[in-house]
This record gives structure tokens, sequence and C-alpha cells, in this order.
């Protein structure tokens, strides 16, 4: 049996004010804080990239462990749209790091060139990403500032998230029962 084709190339989110909303007045562990919400329109982007790419999240949280990410994903139904977490706890490193990169394309079994990063931060999301060897979009919700280079572009909103995915050129590719990476 093939391999589904969204496992040949992947996007990863950051977490805090990119996929869900990071509250300044709330501490500790998302999945405690007494309310959570996911960012506009993130839910139904997700869907709709879900059947083509592997969608991870690559977050540098230091109060929550992949059980506790978990947790906060699920209590916004982020959940169910997310193959897999990585973050600083069980990586050891954070972005821009690129032994934080190394970890996660090591993970997946999948080529630099395949994976994406979405964050709202620049140097940290996108840069970072970049001097890895893997592209960036920078999610600027803040300002009406653009930065596009060869290795990344920006967007405003998310939903123009999968415009901007497919203007990467990223092919999809089925593996005939192999493993990616193999």
């Amino acid at each position: 049996m093939s391999r589904i084709a969204r496992e040949s190339r992947c996007v990863l989110f950051d977490w805090g004010d990119t996929l869900m909303r990071d509250f300044p007045d709330f501490t500790g562990p998302m999945a405690a804080w007494p309310h959570v919400e996911a960012l506009p329109n993130v839910k139904e982007v997700l869907i709709e990239l879900q059947p083509q790419w592997t969608l991870v999240l690559a977050t540098n949280s230091v109060d929550s462990d992949e059980t506790g990410i978990w947790e906060a994903l699920n209590r916004v139904g982020l959940d169910s749209r997310l193959d897999k977490v990585f973050c600083f706890r069980t990586i050891g490193h954070s972005k821009p790091s690129p032994e934080f990169f190394d970890y996660i394309v090591k993970d997946l079994r999948m080529d630099r060139h395949r994976l994406v990063m979405v964050g709202d931060g620049f140097e940290k999301d996108v840069l970072g990403a970049n001097r890895s060897g893997i592209r960036g979009i920078w999610l600027n919700e803040s300002s009406a500032e653009v930065r596009v280079g060869k290795m990344h572009k920006t967007i405003f909103g998310f939903r123009s998230l999968p415009d901007i995915l497919a203007s990467f050129n990223i092919e999809s590719v089925t593996y005939d029962g192999r493993e990616c990476g193999q």
C-alpha cells in the first residue's frame, strides 16, 4: 500500500501567537490557563492543509512539556490537526539554534527543502529556519512590514497560508510503502 502524499512535506508551526494566543497576563503551562484560544482561521486552514502536508508544532515553550502542549491544543480543538509536537523540553535546544531544527529534520526523516517553518518571530522562527536550510513564513499580524527573501515570505493572516505554501512549489511525493528518508 502506498504511503499518503502528505508524509513527504511538512509545515512546522510556532505555538504562541502563531496557532494559539499567548496571553501575557497568564503564566505557567498553557493547559492550566483559565482561558485559551486559537488564532483566527487557524483550525480551518489546518483542515485545508492536513490532507497534503504533515503538520507539526515546533515551540520554544519552557513552561509546557509535550503532554501539556497536547492538552492545550485539545482545549481549542487543534490536537487532531497536528501530527507531532516538538518542544524545548524534549529537544534540549531552542529556536533559532541549528540544533533545534537539526533534531526535527532527523526525527521526521525529511529533506530540509521539504519543510517550511511558520511563525510570528522573524528572527527565531524564520531566520533560524533559514540558517538551517529550511524555508520560512513570517506571520506578521502587528504591522504592514513585509520581509521577503529567497528563503522566506510574509503573511498578514493565517488565511493566506495555503497560497504562500503553494508558491514554494514543494511537490508532494508518494513513497511506495517506505518510510520517508529511506
